[in-house]
């Protein structure tokens, strides 16, 4: 086959080049060839995988396990697979943590180069909404700094924007307990717990600690009663009886916190712990509810707990310890008042020149060595109740038994 073109060159024209076709075997091959280096080219393609543009949702089985590095048949838990235990722990904390707050006590200090203020941070602890009012109970130790050094005490809510001043308005030190007033409500309102009791709790008994530990605001922990019956000294250094042990974990900050039954109820206010470092070791103790019960509707009342009286006045703990005497003794009795009325005595002169004291050995059949113990002994009773004491009278014991006055 012949293909004429013409092209004028110089002006003009010229016979073009003759070509020969390419034979049919030539051209078969060059096919051939294209064919085969197009298939390797897109073997090559497919091994390297997927354009990233095009490809598939994760979704798809087939890619899945590339595409997450995951098994195919690793599986998420869902929400709702949540145990029996759980979902009520989850609402227990829901319900019950909106009343728990962050205490904080703060100083006011000047520079001594300045004369600037500046406010120092005392402390850190925990308390929580005691009735529909403005009060909120912790831990006297938790306020202590601000008591002794003039300093302020601001309430935390979760999820408030801003703290809330408070007052101290009730201090109890031998129960470790202090009531505070807020300057103004919480911005939403809230809750106060639930009261429980805590006369009829047991030994292995599920219980929640709700705290700020180490400054960290709303904490749980969780664990049992490990043991009733304890007892502990306050920082006035009376005993607190009957006070709850258990194994939640409580660290420095969860002071003046609740210590909450299965069902939310408040059956202590946890205080102390027993720890060779100063952190959470196993044992842990609260305040058991009832003493708080007795103790703060007093302290939102009077500022202080109000004891029934016996009417005496006690010679010092040094002067019968330097006479060898145990028990307490009686310095004076209050005309009318109730140990006049049993019988008891001030001291009467002998002979010699000594004087012999009606000396209280025993409340309700509990020793009692020093006035501290008498004063443990009648607290968490009532005007009207009666004692029995057991008294001695020189070489004489006796019991007597004194109805507690009314407290003016």
């Amino acid at each position: 086959m012949q293909i004429i073109d013409l092209k004028p060159q110089g002006g003009r024209f010229v016979a073009p080049m003759q070509r020969k076709e390419a034979p049919r075997e030539t051209l078969l091959a060059l096919g051939g060839f294209f064919a085969l280096f197009a298939a390797v080219a897109w073997r090559m393609h497919s091994s390297l995988g997927p354009d990233p543009a095009n490809a598939p949702s994760v979704s798809s089985p087939s890619t899945a396990r590339s595409l997450t590095s995951q098994p195919q048949d690793a599986k998420a838990i869902p929400r709702g697979d949540l145990t029996t235990e759980e979902e009520s722990t989850i609402a227990l904390f829901q319900r019950v943590s909106p009343a728990v707050v962050f205490i904080t006590t703060v100083s006011t200090v000047r520079s001594f180069w300045s004369a600037d203020a500046m406010e120092v941070p005392q402390g850190t602890g925990t308390g929580f909404i005691w009735d529909d009012g403005q009060h909120v109970v912790t831990n006297f130790h938790v306020v202590q700094a601000a008591i002794s050094r003039g300093g302020q005490v601001r309430v935390t809510f979760d999820g408030e924007s801003q703290d809330i001043p408070a007052k101290i308005i009730g201090a109890a030190p031998e129960h470790d307990l202090a009531v505070l007033e807020l300057a103004r409500k919480p911005e939403r309102a809230r809750s106060p717990i639930a009261l429980g009791t805590s006369s009829d709790l047991l030994v292995g008994q599920r219980v929640y600690a709700i705290g700020n530990p180490f400054g960290l605001d709303q904490t749980l922990t969780t664990g049992i009663i490990s043991g009733l019956g304890r007892e502990i000294r306050s920082p006035s250094d009376h005993r607190i009886r009957d006070v709850i042990q258990t194994d939640a974990a409580i660290n420095p900050g969860n002071s003046g916190g609740p210590l909450l039954d299965s069902a939310g109820r408040l059956i202590g206010i946890n205080t102390a712990i027993v720890s060779p470092s100063g952190a959470y070791a196993g044992v842990g103790f609260a305040v058991p509810v009832d003493v708080a019960r007795r103790a703060v509707p007093q302290l939102i009342a009077h500022g202080r707990v109000r004891r029934p009286l016996l009417g005496i006045s006690m010679i010092s703990d040094q002067m019968m310890s330097a006479n060898r005497l145990l028990g307490v003794g009686i310095e004076g009795v209050e005309q009318g008042g109730p140990a006049a009325r049993a019988g008891l005595r001030a001291p009467v002169e002998l002979d010699n020149g000594s004087l012999l004291p009606d000396i209280i050995l025993a409340v309700d059949g509990r020793q009692v060595r020093r006035q501290r113990d008498l004063v443990d002994h009648l607290d968490g009773r009532k005007e009207g109740d009666k004692v029995k004491l057991r008294v001695r009278r020189g070489s004489e014991e006796f019991d007597v038994v004194v109805p507690l006055a009314e407290i003016r």
